[in-house]
C-alpha cells in the first residue's frame, strides 16, 4: 500500500510536468494554484511551487523510508523463487551492450525513451504555443526582427527543458535516499543515470546560454551579459552557474578523469556554485520546481559529513600479493548490511579531501565485530597506501574516516536455483560478500541455498591469493556447511604453468594499535534507519516552512505584498538557503546525537581500549595459494577440492554460461568493460532464457 502511494503521488508530480507547457496549464491550472498557494502572506509567490512542486517529492521520499523499514522487517525466510521467462524477466534483459550508454536492460531503454519523449513534448509544446502569438507586427512592436524574437523565446523554453533534467540530476548520487532502494537500485547502480543526466542539463543549459547570447549580439545589447537585476532574472548569475557546469562537465570525460582523478574529485565540488548561482539566477520561486531532488542530496551529503567526522576503529590489514591490501575494522553488531555493499574510505595521512569507495567482502551476517574492504593498488592514492603498509617501517596505528556501508535495502540472490559469479582481477571483492553471506545463511537459516560457481581471470598467479578471502579469518562456528555447493574456476592467463614454492610471494598481516578517539564503524541514524531519515526529511522541512512563514509574513510581505517585484530576489533566495541549511543540520545533528546516546558505544569502545596486541606488528607468514597451504589447514572444509586452476587461458564463457544447469541463474559480473560486455550479450541471446545478468561495475 506505502508503495502504491508513493506510486500514485510521483505520477501526479510527472503530470504536472506533462501539463506545464500546455495551454490548460497557463490558463487554468497555474491561476487556480496561485489563487490557492501564491495569495498566501505567509509564503507569497513561492506557495505554488513550493506546495505543488517540492512537498510532493519529500512525501515520496518519507514514504519510501516508511516502506524500507517495514520490508526490512519482513521475514528473510520468504524466498520467491524466479520462474523461466516472463515478461518481468524479459524486461530485464540487456537491450544494448556496447555504445555511449553502456550496459542498459530492456526497462532502462523504456524510462529513458519516456524521458526524451517528456523533454521533446515540453520543448515542441512550449514553442508551438508561445510562437503562435509573435507576429512580424508585435515583433517590430519590440523593436525587433521577426527571427529575433522566436529566438529569445526559444532560448527561454531551452532553459525551461533543462529545469526538467535538473529536478532529477542529484537522485542518483544521493547514497542514503529511500528513493533508489525503494525501487531496487542503488547509488553505485545508478551513477550511470546520473551521468546521462548530467550531460543532458550542460547541453541544453548551454545551449540556452548560447542563444541569448547570439540574441544580445544581435539587438546590440550585449552589456546584458553583466546585468545582475535582484527583482528579475540574473544573467549574471546564469553565467557564473554554466561556467561552473562546463568546467564540471569538461572533467568527467574518461580520457581526463582516469589519468588526473583529484581534477575530476576536486572540480566536481563546484556543485556548490552552480546551484547557488543557478538560484540567484532564477530565484528561490521558480527553483523550487527543480530544487526537491537537492534537498534530498542535502540531507544525505549532511549526513554523511557526520559520519565522517568519526576516527575509526582499524583492526588489521592484511598485504597480499599483487599490491593488495585487505583492510578490517571494528563494527557495531548491530550495524546490518547487504552483501555487494560498499564503503568510502578517507585516510587523512594520505589525502584529507579524497574519499575513495571500495567493496565490502565481509558479511554482517557472519562477521558481527569485523568488517573487511579490499584495496587493489590501481591509482596515486592506492598506490601511496600499500607502499605506507608494506613498507619495513612499522605502522602503530593508522586513521580512517569512513562513509557508509552502502548497497541494497535487500537482495535476493536465492531466488535463483544456481548463482553464477564471472568476475576480472579485483573484481572478485563483491562476490567475496555474497558467498560469505549464504555460509552464513547456511547456517543459520533452513533455506535451499543456490549452486555457486564462481569464474575469477587473473593476470597472474600472485593474484591468486585473493582466493584466501573467501573464507574469512574467523566467524564459522563449524566446518563449511555441506548446503554449500561451490566450485571455483580460476584463470591465470599470463602464465602458462604455475610459479614454484620458492618463488612464492608471501602474505603479511599487520595489527594495529587502539586509540582511545577510535571507534566501532557504526549506523549513523541506528538500527531504525529509514525511519529517522523519513523523521529528518519530514522535520526539517516542517520547519523549514514554520521560519519561512513567520520571516515571510512579518519581514517579506509588509514590504513586498505578494507583488514579487519590490522585495531584493538575491536576498530572498540568500534567506531560504540559510533557512534550508540551518533546518537540515538542525534536525540530522539532532537525530544522529540521540541515536548515538541510545545505541552509543560505549561498551564497544572499552572493549576496543582493552585490546592487548602481540608484540609483534605482523602475523607468521604463510605461503601463497599455488600450495594451499593456509586453506588446506584451516578448520573449514577445504576449497581446495573445489577449486580449478587454468593457466594460459583465458574462460570460454559461452560454454561456462550455458553449461550451468537450473530453471533460473543469475549471472553477476564485474571486471574490465569487455568482460561485462560479453556476459551480458550471453545472457541476452536466445539460448539463455534461463539466465538472469546483472551487472556490478564500480568504474565511474
Amino acid at each position: 500500500m506505502t508503495k502504491f502511494f508513493m506510486m500514485v503521488v510521483f505520477l501526479g508530480t510527472i503530470m504536472l510536468w506533462i501539463m506545464m507547457p500546455t495551454r490548460t496549464y497557463k490558463n487554468k491550472w497555474q491561476p487556480y494554484m496561485r489563487l490557492k498557494f501564491g495569495a498566501s502572506t505567509y509564503f507569497g509567490a513561492t506557495g505554488t511551487t513550493l506546495f505543488m512542486y517540492m512537498f510532493p517529492m519529500i512525501l515520496v521520499a518519507c514514504l519510501g523510508c516508511v516502506y524500507l523499514h517495514f520490508k526490512k522487517r519482513k521475514s528473510p525466510h520468504h524466498i520467491d523463487r524466479e520462474i523461466k521467462g516472463g515478461v518481468w524477466s524479459a524486461l530485464r534483459k540487456p537491450m544494448l551492450v556496447k555504445g555511449p550508454l553502456g550496459i542498459v536492460s530492456v526497462t532502462e531503454i523504456m524510462f529513458l525513451a519516456m524521458f526524451v519523449a517528456l523533454l521533446l513534448w515540453s520543448f515542441i509544446t512550449y514553442l508551438r504555443n508561445k510562437f503562435a502569438t509573435i507576429t512580424p507586427q508585435s515583433a517590430a512592436a519590440d523593436g525587433q526582427y521577426l527571427w529575433q524574437a522566436k529566438l529569445e523565446s526559444a532560448a527561454l523554453r531551452i532553459g525551461f527543458i533543462g529545469n526538467i533534467c535538473l529536478a532529477f540530476l542529484f537522485l542518483p548520487v544521493a547514497r542514503g535516499s529511500s528513493l533508489l532502494p525503494a525501487v531496487g537500485l542503488t547509488s553505485e547502480s545508478s551513477i550511470k543515470y546520473h551521468i546521462w543526466l548530467g550531460h543532458m542539463v550542460i547541453a541544453i543549459f548551454t545551449a540556452h546560454g548560447l542563444c541569448y547570447i547570439i540574441y544580445w549580439v544581435s539587438v546590440h545589447e550585449i552589456s546584458q551579459m553583466l546585468m545582475w537585476d535582484t527583482k528579475d532574472i540574473s544573467n549574471l548569475a546564469g553565467e557564473i552557474s554554466l561556467v561552473a557546469g562546463l568546467v564540471m562537465w569538461a572533467t568527467t570525460y574518461p580520457a581526463v578523469r582516469r589519468r588526473f582523478f583529484e581534477v575530476f574529485f576536486y572540480t566536481h565540488y563546484l556543485y556548490i556554485v552552480f546551484m547557488l548561482f543557478f538560484v540567484f539566477h532564477v530565484g528561490i520561486s521558480y527553483t523550487f520546481i527543480s530544487f526537491p531532488g537537492f534537498y534530498i542530496f542535502m540531507v544525505d551529503r549532511f549526513l554523511r559529513f557526520l559520519q565522517s567526522r568519526d576516527n575509526i576503529r582499524l583492526l588489521s590489514a592484511r598485504i597480499l600479493p599483487s599490491d593488495t591490501i585487505e583492510l578490517t575494522f571494528s563494527k557495531n553488531p548491530r550495524l546490518v548490511y547487504s552483501p555487494t555493499s560498499i564503503l568510502f574510505v578517507n585516510i587523512p595521512s594520505i589525502s584529507r579531501l579524497q574519499w575513495h569507495p571500495f567493496t565490502i567482502t565481509s558479511s554482517s551476517n557472519l562477521e558481527a565485530e569485523k568488517l573487511s574492504v579490499v584495496i587493489k593498488s590501481e591509482g596515486k592514492w592506492s598506490t601511496k597506501l600499500y607502499q605506507r603498509l608494506s613498507s619495513s617501517h612499522q605502522i602503530d596505528r593508522l586513521a580512517v574516516s569512513i562513509e557508509g556501508p552502502y548497497g541494497p535495502a535487500s537482495t535476493d540472490f536465492f531466488r535463483h536455483e544456481a548463482l553464477v559469479m564471472v568476475s576480472g582481477g579485483s573484481g572478485i571483492t563483491p562476490f567475496i560478500s555474497v558467498i560469505r553471506d549464504m555460509i552464513a545463511t547456511s547456517q543459520n537459516q533452513k533455506c535451499k541455498i543456490p549452486k555457486i560457481t564462481l569464474i575469477c581471470a587473473f593476470k597472474n598467479s600472485s593474484e591468486i591469493s585473493m582466493l584466501h578471502l573467501v573464507l574469512p579469518l574467523s566467524g564459522l562456528q563449524t566446518e563449511l556447511s555441506s548446503d554449500i555447493n561451490i566450485k571455483i574456476e580460476a584463470f591465470i592467463t599470463r602464465e602458462k604453468e604455475p610459479k614454484s614454492e620458492a618463488t612464492t610471494e608471501q602474505i603479511k598481516t599487520l595489527w594495529f594499535k587502539p586509540s582511545l578517539s577510535d571507534q566501532p564503524i557504526s549506523a549513523i541514524l541506528g538500527p531504525n534507519s529509514w525511519l529517522w531519515l523519513g523523521g529528518i526529511l519530514s522535520s526539517s522541512f516542517l520547519i523549514f516552512m514554520i521560519i519561512i512563514g513567520i520571516i515571510s509574513r512579518y519581514y517579506i510581505y509588509p514590504i513586498d505584498h505578494n507583488t514579487y517585484k519590490i522585495y531584493s530576489w538575491t536576498s530572498e533566495s540568500i534567506i531560504y538557503i540559510l533557512v534550508i541549511c540551518v533546518s537540515i543540520m538542525a534536525t540530522s545533528s539532532a537525530a544522529m546525537f540521540w541515536n548515538k546516546k541510545k545505541y552509543g558505544n560505549n561498551v564497544e569502545t572499552k572493549q576496543v581500549q582493552n585490546v592487548e596486541l602481540p608484540s609483534t606488528t605482523s602475523s607468521p607468514i604463510s605461503c601463497g595459494y599455488n600450495s594451499m597451504r593456509e586453506i588446506e589447514s584451516s578448520p573449514q572444509e577445504s576449497l581446495v577440492q573445489r577449486t580449478s586452476l587454468h593457466y594460459g587461458e583465458r574462460p570460454n564463457l559461452t560454454k561456462l554460461l550455458l553449461g550451468v544447469e537450473g530453471s533460473s541463474v543469475g549471472v553477476l559480473v564485474c571486471g574490465p568493460k569487455k568482460m561485462r560486455q560479453k556476459v551480458a550479450k550471453i545472457c541476452s541471446t536466445g539460448l539463455a532464457k534461463n539466465l538472469h545478468f546483472e551487472s556490478i561495475s564500480f568504474s565511474w
